[in-house]
């Protein structure tokens, strides 16, 4: 079987990403850790992304980065005002994100996981 290659985007402390990477690693799936702190996120991931899941998924509204947000930032949110939101804090995605073979999964499935 060849060997997939993929890239995982998350952050270090988050034990959901950890999950995500213990599951990839034990699959001996080929992959990049994209952390998102560290390595930013540009608007060319976050189109690419969007052109396969809406912005509702990729949105993390339960996060501590979104309740930490002005109330003012949260108002009036639509796709081009999420896609600011998430630009500017890039910890605002749903995580992990794992792209792989031009599909695109948001959080951590593991059938789909397993799928790939």
């Amino acid at each position: 079987m060849a060997a997939m290659t993929a890239t995982l985007y998350g952050i270090k402390a988050c034990d959901t990403c950890r999950k995500a990477r213990r599951l990839l690693d034990a699959q001996g799936v080929d992959y990049r850790y994209h952390d998102l702190r560290e390595d930013g996120l540009t608007r060319a991931h976050l189109d690419a992304f969007l052109s396969r899941v809406d912005w509702q998924a990729l949105l993390n509204t339960r996060s501590t980065t979104w309740r930490q947000l002005a109330p003012t930032d949260k108002e009036g949110l639509d796709e081009a005002r999420a896609i600011a939101l998430m630009l500017a804090h890039p910890t605002l995605l749903k995580r992990p994100v794992l792209e792989s073979a031009g599909e695109v999964i948001v959080g951590l499935d593991k059938a789909r996981y397993v799928a790939l």
